[in-house]
């Protein structure tokens, strides 16, 4: 077996995707129980999204640009379908509930 050609985009999507599941334990592990909001690890986290930046971008270079542009058009339409479904949902908590039926009541005397 020949060796891995060191600009192979294989070899460095599977080193990405090494360094993203550091990071994402490094994530797992880091949070305390009051949150994100601890000092310092701010920048931590940055170079954390870098990574998985750089992993999404790594895969988008390998999709041909045809796939790419037919999931593209995909990920519109679902986009477009959430959108009408929000509109739609908004539409109905702006009208008033409906009310019960009208019934006909009739006092009765009491003797």
């Amino acid at each position: 077996m020949p060796p891995a050609d060191p600009a192979d985009p294989i070899d460095e999507l599977r080193e990405r995707i090494a360094e993203t599941k550091r990071a994402a334990e490094r994530l797992a592990g880091d949070v305390p129980p009051a949150g994100w909001a601890t000092p310092g690890a701010a920048r931590e986290h940055q170079d954390d999204l870098a990574a998985l930046a750089g992993l999404v971008g790594a895969l988008r270079d390998l999709v041909p640009p045809e796939l790419r542009e037919q999931v593209n058009e995909v990920l519109r339409a679902v986009l477009l379908l959430l959108r009408a479904a929000i509109d739609w949902l908004t539409t109905q908590l702006d009208e008033p509930p409906p009310s019960a039926p009208q019934r006909d009541v009739q006092d009765i005397p009491i003797a």
